[in-house]
């Protein structure tokens, strides 16, 4: 997997702060998100608009501009409610540059139009990359035809695994959300073997322990 860390065009360059008032307002959070708000977020910019007059790319459906937001951090943990809240506020694809002290990491979800209703979003779950120093260096921008190719190859490089055969970002996206469950489920079947105490039941969390693991396998 790549940094995900972007060299942004210059003529992309947006640098306007978001205040965390304007998300209230439209994503209407509860007090204790704004608490998490206050919290662990010091600032956010919107630092670059990647759009089809600053990047040069055609709009598609779903992907009109990609945003980069910078969210500041007074902490180096960030709860995923807070992002997805400024993902509800905001109508676009966003990718999220966190910085803490001298580090940066990237963060970001497969955000769609929902297939039910056009006019809501679908975020899918979150993934990031590792903090690494300021200075890491960037990689350049993707070469794409349109701003869904460009998303679609800028979002696969946050994924842990690579994309099989002709899978679209969707599905690779819902794998993942699968295989991210089912180890959920291992390591909860792992601990009841652990406390287990009669021989039978635990021959039977063992032999249910080993499908999960074999379906695990496959989605891998």
């Amino acid at each position: 997997m790549s940094h995900a860390l972007f060299h942004y065009p210059k003529q992309a360059a947006f640098e306007r702060p978001l205040p965390k008032n304007k998300i209230y307002e439209h994503a209407k959070p509860s007090s204790a998100l704004r608490e998490q708000f206050v919290t662990q977020v010091d600032k956010i910019v919107w630092q670059y608009k990647l759009a089809p007059e600053t990047v040069n790319l055609p709009a598609r459906p779903g992907v009109p501009e990609i945003q980069i937001f910078a969210i500041a951090l007074k902490t180096p943990e960030l709860s995923e409610d807070v992002l997805r809240c400024i993902d509800q506020a905001i109508p676009f694809p966003i990718i999220y540059q966190l910085t803490f002290e001298d580090r940066i990491k990237s963060k970001a979800a497969y955000k769609r139009p929902s297939d039910a209703d056009a006019s809501k979003w679908v975020v899918d779950s979150y993934f990031e990359t590792a903090w690494q120093t300021n200075d890491t260096e960037r990689s350049e921008l993707p070469v794409a035809l349109d701003l869904a190719g460009l998303y679609d190859q800028m979002l696969r490089r946050f994924l842990p695994l690579p994309p099989r055969a002709e899978e679209t970002l969707k599905a690779q996206v819902e794998r993942l959300g699968q295989i991210r469950s089912k180890q959920n489920e291992c390591r909860k079947m792992e601990a009841r073997l652990q406390k287990e105490q009669q021989f039978n039941r635990k021959v039977e969390i063992n032999t249910q322990l080993r499908q999960l693991k074999h379906e695990l396998a496959n989605l891998m």
